[in-house]
């Protein structure tokens, strides 16, 4: 699978300079994505248990205390990464809510 905004988690990979974990979890979660032939929703969550869909092929990705927001084309075989953050950015941003993703989603023109 092709992955497309990888500089959001490298923005992120060298905020957390010093952090091993997370830096392993983010090349972890890279090979997952370039290797994964996932059809529909169910593979997602099958091979990666901390996928979380929030709307259609929207996945947040846990990610050490990070969260990592994907978009999921199966169409094209294409992974997008539209947003990452730590658990309390995500909270300010999306209010744990599925509608408020959903309105954020419209406003940057993802649906």
């Amino acid at each position: 699978m092709e992955i497309i905004g990888k500089k959001h988690l490298e923005k992120l990979k060298i905020k957390n300079k010093g952090n091993i974990l997370l830096h392993n979890a983010i090349d972890k979660l890279y090979d997952d994505l370039k290797e994964s032939n996932w059809d529909y929703k169910l593979d997602v969550i099958n091979e990666r248990p901390d996928a979380d869909c929030v709307h259609d092929d929207f996945y947040f990705f846990d990610i050490n205390i990070h969260r990592v927001f994907i978009l999921i084309e199966f169409e094209d075989n294409e992974a997008t990464i539209v947003w990452c953050g730590n658990h309390d950015e995500y909270e300010n941003t999306f209010k744990n809510n599925k509608n408020t993703i959903k309105k954020w989603l419209k406003n940057k023109g993802y649906i």
